[in-house]
């Protein structure tokens, strides 16, 4: 099975695995932490009883939810020092102080808010509850800000600089670290997405309620905060999916052209492909359905700027990778006397470029002596697979636009008070709920996969950033990973199976 997996392909693999499974808990941690601290606020301010037992048993479906994954999260912070080594040498002064504010949010502060949450409600009086409901909230948002802030961070690498003493990069400014604008689209995009799977998931409970008759007002209270809750997320989702396509414009042009496998720059403003069968090796598309003009004004928001194509791109990249060549040379120098001058000038002059010449490291260890073809090949290199981006994408926005759909007739229902008298829409409920999480997955494999060749973009590719295994080490450890996993996913989908069937009654309804 992993007999074609070079040692780095298995890594990645293994990364890629274990960052999935983590992500089936995350999005709906994020959107239940809300819906909770709304229902409990409801509850403070009408007394109603039914309010209280909507919070306690929701939040019992979070509470097992959010166990699952800081189980399956605490992994992946430690595969940085076991299977990418030289990248947390290489860029640990910026990434280790991300993650270490992270782990200080998810496992101190929300761990203990989680406790007050659970054994507070007859310690606190319903005020303090609903402070800590929200704080709660709002640490859990938090934790994925700064996980967000590190991806981003390797999307467009801002605040750091490369030293040439200590041969890494170093942090220089965590004010821009933190205002990337990668980071702040990418983080509004993706906790609204996580909003987005905590209302499915909660008008498909209450569905199956509806359906089999049970608990009915629960039901019908649960699904009018979740489709008002879910339709404001879905536009969100959608709008700020703009902005994500917008900074990739600005900063990932690479993957912005083979998500729209346009192999050639086109007259602006440029079409957006609603459909297309790309062709890598020929580098042209066939059954070709386009929308004139959408891809220019949404990736550049003008009529006048130009979105170039993978081919010129690729040109670009070779006169990069000369320059981080010179760079290369330059720092050699630099070892061997700091005090040259003709060197530091060269260095200075190209460093910028100095991660497209690493991209040379995979065919030659002689820069002196780097031939046409070796230049020729790096840059190919920087061309990712066009197919499964180009088909990820339009499945992830399709899933977008059939969630706003599905709220919109919701909230339609919800204004009408006629939830229990459109059996197929609650039929319907329970289909949707896997696509929040195909959506997600969908976006998540473009935002990675779209990245390649980089870990960092620009400043370091991924074949240098793993550690030194070989095969059979990585072979066993990504099978016990997905053992394991696989294991804690079952006993996930059983415990929350278990209490949906038990239903709300397992909490009293007194104020």
């Amino acid at each position: 099975m992993f007999e074609s997996l070079t040692a780095i392909q298995l890594a990645r693999l293994q990364f890629g695995v274990t960052a999935m499974y983590h992500f089936l808990f995350v999005p709906l941690t994020l959107g239940l932490s809300f819906l909770l601290a709304i229902m409990e606020s409801v509850y403070v301010m009408t007394r109603n009883p039914i309010w209280r037992q909507m919070t306690q048993f929701w939040g019992l479906l979070f509470g097992i939810n959010f166990a699952m994954g800081v189980a399956t999260g605490i992994t992946m912070e430690f595969q940085f020092g076991t299977n990418w080594a030289y990248y947390s040498h290489y860029v640990g002064d910026i990434f280790g102080s991300i993650l270490a504010i992270e782990g200080l949010m998810a496992f101190f502060l929300e761990a203990t808010l989680i406790g007050l949450f659970f054994f507070g409600w007859k310690k606190l009086s319903k005020q303090a509850h609903l402070c800590v409901t929200w704080v709660l909230a709002l640490a859990t948002n938090s934790s994925a800000l700064w996980i967000l802030i590190a991806n981003a961070w390797m999307q467009h690498p801002v605040g750091s600089t490369f030293n040439p003493d200590t041969l890494r990069m170093e942090l220089t400014s965590f004010y821009e670290i933190f205002f990337n604008p990668v980071a702040q689209s990418k983080f509004v995009h993706t906790v609204s997405a996580g909003y987005v799977t905590g209302a499915v998931f909660m008008m498909a409970v209450s569905a199956w309620y509806l359906i089999r008759n049970r608990h009915v007002e629960f039901a019908k209270r649960s699904m009018t905060v979740a489709v008002s809750f879910g339709l404001a997320s879905a536009l969100s989702v959608i709008v700020l999916g703009d902005e994500s396509g917008y900074t990739s414009s600005q900063n990932q042009k690479m993957k912005l052209a083979a998500m729209e496998a346009m192999w050639h720059t086109e007259k602006a403003p440029a079409s957006l492909l609603l459909f297309a069968v790309p062709d890598q090796e020929k580098r042209e598309n066939t059954l070709e359905v386009k929308l004139p003009y959408l891809l220019g004004l949404i990736a550049t928001r003008s009529l006048s700027d130009q979105i170039p194509g993978i081919t010129e791109l690729e040109a670009l990249a070779v006169d990069r990778i000369k320059n981080g060549q010179k760079a290369y040379l330059a720092l050699q120098e630099l070892r061997k006397d700091r005090k040259n001058h003709q060197a530091i000038a060269e260095f200075e002059k190209y460093k910028d470029d100095l991660g497209y010449g690493l991209l040379l490291k995979k065919y030659t260890s002689d820069f002196k002596n780097v031939s046409e073809a070796d230049i020729k090949n790096a840059a190919h290199d920087t061309v990712p697979n066009v197919m499964p981006l180009f088909v990820l994408f339009r499945v992830m926005v399709a899933c977008g636009f059939i969630l706003l759909a599905y709220f919109l007739v919701g909230f339609w229902f919800s204004i009408k008070r006629r939830f229990a008298n459109h059996k197929w829409y609650l039929r319907s409920s329970m289909l949707m709920l896997p696509l929040p999480w195909i959506a997600i997955f969908s976006g998540w494999m473009v935002a990675e996969y779209g990245r390649q060749p980089w870990a960092i973009e620009g400043v370091l590719p991924t074949f240098m950033a793993a550690s030194n295994h070989d095969k059979s080490s990585l072979i066993i450890s990504l099978s016990i990973f997905v053992l394991f996993y696989s294991v804690l996913l079952a006993f996930d989908v059983l415990l929350l199976k278990k209490y949906i069937k038990t239903g709300p009654d397992i909490f009293s309804k007194e104020a």
